[in-house]
């Protein structure tokens, strides 16, 4: 019995094949890092199985395009969003995309990343690049962790000659 995903989980998405076939479609983000295949419902209404062997990079945008990679791949400055801002370089060795993960490093070690690109109004919301895909990751910094204030020390009140009410 397949079990589907309901389908206020399932985003619009757009996925580039290491062929460079593009596919475009709904998918849900959270099944992307626990299993071999992605089920990926064709924008025809036909479920397609795509093996996470062959893809490049798994796009969430906003609108179905002709554009969907984000045209800024690098923060101007420092990210304002929470987490860890890294680089990751693609194991082609040809792109190298910045982005900002949540602060999980055990994440990493599943199948892929899922990050957030530095334009945030652009076409593309979030990325995810399969383990196969990835050469290096590179952490830059940790966005939206204040330090811990310095405990002062509490001051150690005088003992006082009252008298207790039961004594």
């Amino acid at each position: 019995m397949k079990t589907r995903s309901p389908a206020s989980a399932l985003k619009k998405a757009v996925i580039r094949l290491r062929n460079g076939e593009i596919l475009r479609g709904y998918l849900n983000p959270a099944l992307l890092e626990h299993h071999a295949t992605v089920e990926l419902l064709t924008t025809e209404g036909a479920q397609k199985p795509v093996p996470m062997a062959e893809i490049y990079g798994v796009y969430f945008v906003r609108e179905f395009g002709e554009i969907f990679e984000p045209e800024r791949k690098t923060f101007l400055s420092r990210p304002k969003l929470p987490g860890l801002w890294v680089r990751i370089r693609h194991a082609d060795g040809g792109e190298c995309f910045e982005g900002v993960i949540e602060n999980d490093l055990l994440g990493l070690l599943d199948r892929g990343i899922q990050f957030t690109p530095p334009d945030l109004n652009g076409p593309c919301t979030r990325i995810y690049l399969p383990r196969t895909s990835v050469k290096e990751i590179t952490v830059l910094g940790l966005i939206g962790v204040s330090p811990r204030p310095q405990r002062r020390p509490r001051p150690v009140a005088p003992p006082t000659l009252q008298r207790r009410l039961f004594d």
